[in-house]
C-alpha cells in the first residue's frame, strides 16, 4: 500500500472531528441557551446537518493553501454530486400536500383492513409498509414520507422519550433494510448493482425477502410494546386544508415517478424539477409550504460526506479487504456506523476478484448498519430534519439514536445470516 499523502491524512482526521461532532450536536445546542451572546454560532454548530460540509470546508480551505487552486477545484469538481442532489429533489416532491394525502389514505385504507385497533395499525404500517415501499418509490422518498407522517400523527401529541427514540431507531433500520427488495432504491445497492449484475431477482432472492421479515419483526415489537401510547395516531392529522383533486395528485405522483426512473442523469432529474416548481406556483392552493430548507440542509450534509469520504479510501479498502466474508459482514456492519454505507460499497466495487458470497456479505452489513447514526446511511439526515423538532432541545441524541437502533439492527443480523 502506497504512503498516505499529507491530504489524505488530514482528511482523515477531518472526517474523525466531523464524526465526533456529529455525536455532540446536542451539547452544542444546550450552549446556544447557557450562551444567548453567541448563540447564532452554537445554534450553527448543533445543526447535524451543517456537520459534515462545515468540515469539508475546512478541508478544502486546507487544499487551497497547500495545493494551490487548481489542484483544490479539480478535486472537488472529480466528486460526484449527484446523490446529494437526488436526494434533494425526492425529499421537496415527496414531502408535498399531494404526495402526504395519497400516502396517508392508502395507509389509513390498508390499517382499515387490519385486526388491529387504528393507532396500532397505523404506527405498524408506517414503519414497516412504508419502508418496503421504499424499495420501489426509492430509500429518500420513503424516508421523507414516514417521517412527516410521524410528525403529524404521533408526534403530534406528547409521547415519552422512550417512544420517540424507538420510533427513530426501528424507522431508520427498516429504512436501511427495507429498500432491498430492488437494485436501484437503496444507495448502498445502487453502487454495486450494475457492476455485479444484481437484478431485481437476485435482490429479492439474496436480500428481499429477509429484509422483510426483519422489518415486520421489527415494527411489530415496537408496536407492541408501546401500544398504549398509539391510540391517537389513528387521528386524521389536523392543518393539512382542504382535500387535493386527483388530477393534482396524479401530476406529483408522475412527477415522483419521472425523478425515481431518471435518478441517475442529474441534467434530467433537475429538468424535471424545475418544471414541478413551475407546477407547484401554478396551483399553489393545492400546496403546503415545501421544504426547500430541509432538503437543502441535507444534501448539504451529504455533499460534505462525499467531499470528506473521498479522502478515506486509503485506510478503508485495505480494511475491509483484510476480511473474509463472515467477518466482512460484520466489520461492513460496524464500519457503516461511522462513514456512509454506500461508500463502503463502493469501495468494494472498486476491487476486482471478490467472491459472490462476499460481495453479498458487504452489502448485507452495509445496509444491516443504516440505522445506528445519522451519518450511516444517506437518508437518516432526511428524517432527522424532519423530526428533530420534536424532540427535547430540537435534537435528536447521536447515542440516543444508537442505543435505540441496536435492538432492530441485531434482527437484521439474525436476518441476513442465519435465515
Amino acid at each position: 500500500m502506497n504512503e498516505p499523502t499529507l491530504i489524505q491524512i488530514i482528511g482523515a482526521a477531518l472526517f474523525g472531528i466531523a464524526v465526533l461532532h456529529t455525536f455532540s450536536t446536542k451539547f452544542f445546542e444546550r450552549l446556544a441557551h447557557r450562551q444567548p451572546r453567541h448563540a447564532g454560532i452554537w445554534h450553527l454548530l448543533g445543526e447535524v446537518e451543517i456537520v459534515f460540509g462545515f468540515w469539508a470546508m475546512v478541508l478544502v480551505l486546507f487544499m487551497f493553501a497547500t495545493s494551490g487552486r487548481a489542484a483544490a477545484t479539480a478535486y472537488l469538481e472529480s466528486r460526484n454530486y449527484t446523490e446529494p442532489m437526488f436526494v434533494f429533489v425526492i425529499m421537496v416532491i415527496a414531502g408535498t400536500r399531494p404526495i402526504l394525502q395519497a400516502a396517508g389514505a392508502l395507509v389509513r385504507l390498508m390499517a382499515r383492513w387490519m385486526p388491529l385497533p387504528r393507532g396500532m395499525a397505523m404506527y405498524f404500517l408506517v414503519l414497516a409498509f412504508v419502508p418496503l415501499l421504499g424499495s420501489f418509490i426509492t430509500e429518500p422518498a420513503a424516508m421523507t414520507l414516514a417521517a412527516l407522517m410521524l410528525r403529524d400523527t404521533l408526534l403530534s401529541q406528547q409521547v415519552s422519550g422512550r417512544l420517540k427514540y424507538v420510533t427513530v431507531g426501528v424507522l431508520f433500520v427498516n429504512i436501511s433494510i427495507g429498500g432491498t427488495l430492488t437494485p436501484f432504491a437503496a444507495p448502498p445497492v445502487l453502487m454495486v448493482a450494475a457492476k455485479w449484475n444484481w437484478d431485481i431477482w437476485f435482490m429479492l432472492a439474496n436480500f428481499g425477502w429477509k429484509a422483510a421479515i426483519a422489518v415486520v419483526i421489527n415494527a411489530a415489537v415496537a408496536m407492541l410494546v408501546f401500544r398504549r401510547e398509539l391510540a391517537h395516531m389513528g387521528n386524521m392529522p389536523k392543518g393539512q386544508g382542504a382535500g387535493v383533486p386527483l388530477p393534482v395528485v396524479a401530476v406529483h405522483l408522475a412527477f415522483l415517478a419521472g425523478v425515481v426512473v431518471f435518478a441517475h442523469h442529474i441534467v434530467l432529474f433537475m429538468g424535471l424539477f424545475l418544471f414541478f416548481l413551475g407546477f407547484t406556483a401554478a396551483y399553489q392552493r393545492h400546496q403546503s409550504p415545501l421544504i426547500l430548507r430541509e432538503a437543502l440542509l441535507v444534501a448539504f450534509f451529504l455533499a460534505g460526506l462525499v467531499v470528506l469520504g473521498g479522502q478515506q479510501q486509503w485506510w478503508l479498502q485495505p480494511l475491509l479487504l483484510g476480511m473474509d466474508a463472515n467477518a466482512v459482514f460484520f466489520g461492513a456492519t460496524a464500519l457503516t456506523a461511522i462513514t456512509d454505507n454506500a461508500a463502503l460499497t463502493y469501495l468494494g466495487s472498486l476491487v476486482e476478484g471478490l467472491t459472490p458470497e462476499f460481495q453479498t456479505a458487504l452489502v448485507a452489513g452495509a445496509v444491516t448498519g443504516g440505522g445506528l447514526t445519522v451519518i450511516a446511511n444517506a437518508p437518516n439526515p432526511a428524517g432527522v430534519s424532519i423530526l428533530k423538532e420534536k424532540f427535547t432541545d430540537g435534537a435528536i441524541h447521536p447515542l440516543g439514536l444508537l442505543a435505540a437502533a441496536l435492538p432492530p439492527t441485531l434482527v437484521a443480523v439474525v436476518a441476513f445470516r442465519l435465515l
